[in-house]
């Protein structure tokens, strides 16, 4: 299969670049940047320079790729500013969508998040409605999400991959990343609120298996969805992190489910995300 990545130089497109190339796929990665562009070429793919914001290019890059398929892993995550990485959701996702039918391919996977669902006890499934009357700033990412995911619907096969928080190399909660940092310098609480994890490796593989699916949308976390007060002591602890106090915020979060994930075959190589938090 010839495989069109947007995003392919990110944490997540690289991993998925190099389990696709394994396979046997070919893979065409598009990225912003002449740096991204070395990156991608170095993974095995064939670089394609294009804005997402820029519609024209866009179009240009996958006309001419005519992949069998569009794999939209874009992410807008340096800044951490969700207004950014909202538009990018936005704008950078209707343009592949539209790119991507007026080129005719039929298939597109999309990154999203599982994080979207309102507060409560029990598990969220892909059927619950997301939170879209959150406060700001949770608000405008609700609205990213939203807009993507309606947008990739419009594909005759839109597959949209509702992803847990990703650790591993690369990611905030490696062990030089952001979350690590903030850890180190006693700056992460320990709160009640309860989120899921997917490693990063496993994230990129089910990725891949998706490009088999048919239209829906799956959540991709791990088996246990834990609130900060579990985890966060554990990656302190493997980062050789002072304790952190525990910090009361009123929002329980949401355990999320993967039963529909599992139901598909999919058995993570990472089903906890207590035997590696931390340590890589």
């Amino acid at each position: 299969m010839k495989i069109f990545v947007a995003g392919a130089s990110g944490v997540l497109g690289r991993a998925f670049t190099r389990r696709a190339l394994e396979d046997g796929h070919r893979l065409v990665g598009m990225t912003r940047s002449a740096r991204g562009a070395e990156i991608v070429s170095s993974s095995g793919a064939m670089p394609v320079v294009a804005d997402a914001y820029d519609a024209a290019a866009v179009a240009g890059a996958i006309a001419e790729a005519r992949p069998d398929a569009v794999v939209h892993l874009l992410t807008d995550l340096a800044g951490g500013d969700p207004a950014s990485n909202s538009r990018l959701r936005e704008a950078g996702t209707r343009n592949l969508v539209d790119a991507a039918i007026a080129a005719g391919v039929q298939r597109m996977v999309a990154e999203s998040i599982s994080w979207v669902y309102p507060s409560g006890t029990r598990p969220a499934t892909e059927d619950d409605p997301l939170d879209i009357e959150a406060p700001e700033p949770r608000r405008t990412t609700i609205r990213g999400v939203v807009a993507l995911e309606e947008a990739v619907r419009r594909m005759p096969i839109g597959v949209v991959l509702r992803f847990g928080q990703l650790y591993g190399p690369g990611t905030w909660f490696a062990r030089d990343g952001r979350t690590a940092d903030a850890a180190r310098e006693g700056r992460l609480p320990a709160t009640e609120t309860v989120g899921s994890f997917v490693h990063v490796e496993d994230a990129a593989a089910v990725a891949l298996r998706a490009l088999a699916w048919e239209a829906g949308t799956w959540n991709v976390v791990d088996d246990e969805p834990a609130p900060g007060t579990a985890w966060v002591p554990v990656f302190a602890r493997a980062l050789g992190a002072p304790e952190t106090a525990v910090t009361t915020t009123g929002d329980i979060g949401r355990p999320v489910s993967n039963a529909r994930m599992r139901e598909a075959g999919v058995r993570l190589l990472q089903p906890s995300w207590r035997d590696r938090l931390g340590q890589e």
